[in-house]
């Protein structure tokens, strides 16, 4: 961790907060007749503690508090920091053919996973593309836990249903079962010594992306998965919403935790290399063109039993026409939609995500370019402000990751 520390030193300027609209006290403007953002279990809890709340997917948010967002990265990679994810949908799977019903919808290999295991998985259409970006646990309780985005969850949910309409018209046992908990999320390198003063588990034999059923600092119930969107060790805690502020005050009264918003945690994001659905992925990218074929099962793709198996399965093997890569520059920040050039300057591509790095001190993106220019430290150049500004195609992570393996 010195060594990213390191690395991660020193300040920088973000205009960040831009992307996401406004949606607080006085400079918060709706149409008369616009459907109001919804609100987490922690609204009036960000308010208090200086959040500036934004729309996003739908809620209302907090894209920062009274720090900037470069202060919270870096705090959430030096130290810790809390995020409210309980917009995400959470879902349990019932019954005794929840797996056969779950390997239905998405390319993971849930048979295979072992109790309280967790994946990042696809929803996907049987053209191949990506309705929805996942995690799918195996409780040892009789249930599958699923979490999925806010973005999506109206269309993820109706999905499923409908999935299970058909299930059931074929006599299968499955049931569906949506959550109102709340969802937090507890990253950095400090967490694991955080959160153990709440737990009579032992942490360490929580490795990355494993989940087991808590009391967490006297609340009883609580869901602990360790995982996260930012690349540092953490965990996402399902809690009752009605105790959700009381488990959140108890984890700030540790000097070493701050909360952060949606500003840090997509730049951090990014630095790890993870796609936002909506900007990454979506339903005209398949898992081969945006490298996930990773989350693809052995033997599902040996049976091809998995919507869009038969665009998806050969594509594996013949390549595609182009490719999610990572991407490096100096000089004006790159944007979503920044188009990508060739070094003679024809359009190869364009930026999905982008901003500046602050572990870095240069520009990370990344986005879709022609297959020939795929190849990492290629040369190539992105058209910023009308102007070709050199940059290199780059592997990911940009920053390394520190997941806990035991």
């Amino acid at each position: 961790m010195t060594r990213l520390r390191r690395r991660c030193s020193g300040k920088q300027t973000s205009k960040k907060t831009q992307k996401f609209r406004d949606t607080s006290g006085e400079n918060k403007r709706q149409r008369t007749n616009a459907v109001p953002a919804k609100k987490t279990p922690l609204f009036d809890f960000h308010r208090e503690h200086g959040g500036k709340m934004v729309e996003f997917a739908g809620w209302s948010m907090p894209v920062q508090y009274k720090d900037s967002h470069i202060a919270s990265h870096m705090h959430t990679r030096e130290r810790c920091s809390i995020f409210d994810v309980s917009h995400m949908l959470q879902s349990k799977v019932h019954g005794r053919d929840r797996v056969k019903f779950m390997e239905s919808l998405v390319v993971a290999d849930i048979a295979e996973l072992k109790d309280n295991q967790g994946t990042l998985s696809l929803f996907t259409t049987e053209k191949g593309g990506i309705i929805d970006d996942l995690i799918v646990t195996r409780t040892d309780q009789g249930y599958l836990y699923v979490v999925s985005n806010a973005g999506c969850a109206d269309k993820d949910s109706a999905h499923m249903k409908a999935r299970l309409a058909e299930f059931k018209a074929a006599g299968f046992d499955v049931d569906l079962e949506f959550l109102d908990a709340a969802l937090i999320a507890v990253q950095g390198p400090s967490m694991a010594r955080v959160l153990q003063e709440g737990l009579k588990e032992d942490l360490a034999k929580l490795t990355f992306m494993t989940s087991t059923v808590a009391t967490v600092f006297g609340v009883p119930g609580c869901r602990v998965t360790r995982c996260g969107y930012t690349g540092e060790d953490g965990v996402e805690i399902s809690v009752p919403q009605s105790r959700v502020v009381e488990l959140t005050e108890k984890l700030l009264a540790n000097g070493e935790v701050k909360l952060a918003g949606l500003g840090a945690r997509d730049s951090l994001r990014l630095e790890a290399g993870l796609c936002l659905y909506g900007n990454d992925i979506d339903e005209t990218t398949t898992p081969v063109e945006a490298t996930l074929v990773w989350t693809i099962g052995k033997r599902r793709r040996q049976n091809k039993d998995f919507p869009g198996a038969d665009v998806i399965v050969p594509q594996i093997k013949a390549k595609t026409a182009r490719k999610r890569v990572g991407l490096v520059s100096s000089g004006p920040p790159v944007r979503q939609h920044t188009p990508i050039l060739s070094p003679d300057g024809k359009v190869i591509g364009e930026v999905t995500s982008g901003c500046p790095s602050p572990c870095l001190k240069k520009n990370v993106a990344m986005g879709y370019v022609d297959a020939a220019f795929a190849k990492n430290g290629t040369a190539i150049q992105v058209e910023v402000r009308k102007k070709a500004v050199a940059a290199t195609v780059s592997k990911m992570p940009f920053v390394p990751t520190n997941y806990y393996s035991g």
